[in-house]
């Protein structure tokens, strides 16, 4: 078969021009890239194994070998796993083959110290190499396969594959080229080092091979069976970067083994920074399942809950079957139990984090509050403790609050929790709806996130207390006790006179609006709109929309502040002779206000712009 040239994917040509011209301080790194690698591969092999064992029988154990050639400056990663056939070495290594592509697009600053550190992550580690070698050379063969396959590229944009009858043992041999600069890598020592630093925990051995000697580098353990004790927090750190495929550190690390009728050992990270899938359709975890040691699979579905998916690490079992099918797993009761165990430690643990109120759970929040708020509707089971790591902002605090601090600041003969929706919480401490709740000191929470539109329906009360939006009818203030600190309120309109004004403003919207009242809401702005109690929200209302699963707009209550000066003004002329000629078109210019406020297009723009001018003739005139 002729040798065939292809040009890689645009993203990741651009990925291999960062790697090329970083300055990267710790370009040892991508040792540890490649190894992972072989190590998945193997792993890959081992399960594949189990159901077909003619796939390893001929060379049943598996490790990685690295080895040098001083006189050529190549440096060579050998391990006997899976391997790879053409179709495979065009998507693992021509294309950013995971979704994320456009993901990963979007991350890149430019700056190429810190671009370099999504490789990783993105799970393109393999181009970590070309910021040592001008070239390299891929031979690999798959198991249970006839053909051999060299793949080989100088990272400028192009790479060849073509068959490579010498490659005659299963796996995958990735040679490196090194520059000049490079030749520390070529050093038994020096490799030896890179390994113990960032490979020691892989549990396939990992050997030197420098003319007949042979050399094993690493404890070739896997890390999660060891006493936590012998572990240091460097070597949790280097594993998290190997299960997570992340080059930042953990910002939580547990460790455990559950003993009794069912028995497993658990190594699990929270990452620190928020995973690029974090928000996939597919909502699937990053933990790899194991039993006794052995490599099962990844994110299998049961083993967690879709909102812990930002979790990385290991589970080991020592009562499954070896011969499980991803297929049966889904259904195993024993899984069902691994995860409950699993699910009451993690929100335990996190549980504490949030106890300790420090900046630290204000980061974790804000990376994953939005994904352990899918939880307040999807496990009952687990609500209480959920609910305890649940943070807000709110109009009390400039931080995030929790709801048990809610309740303890609750105002006398305040018999809810008031909330309100929008886009951004600094929006929403200007919205008009909660200017009587601020005035009268009584505190409502801020909530931004698309979530929120779905668990406040599911759960409805926190203690006994129900969740209330400031945006609906039914808002009674008037039982609510003001702080003493509060400024007395400005004289209201005359009520004959507001009632007046409220017929016309009725007479004049009709169907515009679903109904005209008087506001205790209001303070500072003339007008707001809000949903009638048994209507939907405004927000969710927006957001169907705006993703084309509603079409049709239902009229909102306008409410009239009575303290206001305009209001007042135009009360005072309600009864007057002509006034519903002469304040129509105030009437319309008002909603369309209250629509502007709440980010809504105004029904009639053309008409809109001829009062509003007409407005503002009378004012100069």
């Amino acid at each position: 078969m002729t040798e065939e040239r292809l040009s890689f994917q645009a993203e990741v040509s651009r990925l291999l021009d960062i790697v090329a011209h970083s300055l990267y301080s710790e370009k040892e790194v991508f040792l540890r890239e490649l190894i992972s690698n072989a190590s998945d591969a193997c792993d890959r092999l081992r399960y594949a194994a189990l159901t077909a064992p003619e796939l390893s029988a001929d060379d049943p154990v598996l490790g990685i070998t690295l080895s040098v050639d001083s006189a050529a400056r190549t440096l060579s990663i050998l391990d006997n796993g899976i391997g790879m056939n053409r179709d495979d070495l065009v998507a693992n290594l021509g294309t950013i083959a995971r979704s994320g592509t456009g993901e990963f697009m979007s991350k890149l600053s430019g700056d190429a110290k810190k671009d370099v550190g999504l490789i990783g992550q993105f799970g393109v580690g393999f181009y970590s190499a070309f910021m040592v070698a001008d070239k390299v050379d891929v031979f690999t063969r798959r198991a249970g396969e006839a053909h051999s396959w060299h793949w080989s590229s100088d990272g400028r944009g192009e790479f060849t594959i073509g068959e490579a009858a010498s490659e005659a043992k299963r796996g995958t041999r990735v040679v490196l080229h090194l520059r000049e600069a490079d030749g520390e890598y070529l050093e038994e020592h020096r490799l030896g080092e890179i390994v113990r630093k960032y490979s020691d925990h892989i549990a396939l051995p990992i050997k030197f091979e420098g003319g007949e000697e042979v050399k094993t580098l690493n404890r070739a353990s896997a890390l999660w069976t060891r006493s936590k004790s012998e572990i240091t927090e460097e070597q949790y750190k280097e594993f998290y970067h190997h299960v997570g495929h992340s080059f930042d550190e953990p910002w939580l690390t547990l460790h455990w083994r559950a003993e009794g009728k069912i028995e497993y050992t658990s190594l699990l990270f929270v990452p620190a920074k928020k995973p690029f899938d974090l928000f996939d359709p597919k909502r699937s975890h990053r933990v790899k399942l194991y039993v006794r040691r052995v490599f099962i699979t990844e994110g299998v579905e049961g083993l967690l809950p879709p909102y812990l998916r930002f979790m990385r690490g290991v589970v080991d079992s020592e009562d499954l079957p070896l011969n499980v099918s991803r297929e049966m797993l889904q259904h195993n009761p024993m899984v069902a139990k691994i995860k409950s165990g699993l699910v009451r430690r993690v929100l335990a643990d996190l549980g504490k984090k949030a106890d300790e109120g420090d900046a630290g759970y204000t980061e974790f929040w804000e990376n994953y509050g939005a994904v352990i708020k899918e939880g307040l509707y999807e496990d009952f089971e687990h609500r209480d403790s959920l609910f305890k790591l649940v943070r807000f902002r709110s109009t009390a605090s400039d931080g995030l609050v929790s709801l048990d601090s809610y309740l303890e600041r609750m105002k006398e003969g305040q018999e809810a929790i008031f909330f309100i929706q929008g886009d951004d919480h600094e929006a929403l401490l200007k919205s008009p709806q909660i200017e009587g709740f601020k005035a009268r000191g009584v505190e409502v929470l801020l909530l931004t996130d698309p979530v929120d539109e779905f668990w406040i329906g599911a759960v409805g009360t926190y203690k006994d207390k129900k969740f209330k939006s400031v945006t609906r009818g039914g808002a009674d203030l008037s039982k609510i006790k003001a702080a003493d600190t509060v400024e007395p309120e400005a004289p209201k309109a005359d009520e004959g006179e507001l009632s007046t004004l409220v017929a016309l403003f009725k007479l004049t919207l009709g169907e515009a609006v679903k109904d005209v009242r008087g506001s205790e809401r209001l303070t500072d702005s003339p007008v707001c709109l809000i949903a009638d109690e048994n209507d939907m929200d405004m927000h969710l209302e927006r957001m169907l929309r705006q993703h084309k699963q509603l079409n049709v707009n239902h009229s909102r209550i306008l409410e009239l502040n009575p303290r206001h000066g305009l209001i007042k003004r135009l009360a005072a002329r309600a009864g007057q002779p002509g006034a519903s000629d002469t304040l129509a078109d105030m009437a319309w210019l008002l909603l369309d206000q209250a629509r502007i406020v709440e980010g809504e297009h105004v029904a009639d723009p053309v008409a809109f712009s001829r009062r509003f001018a007409a407005l503002m003739e009378k004012g100069v005139g």
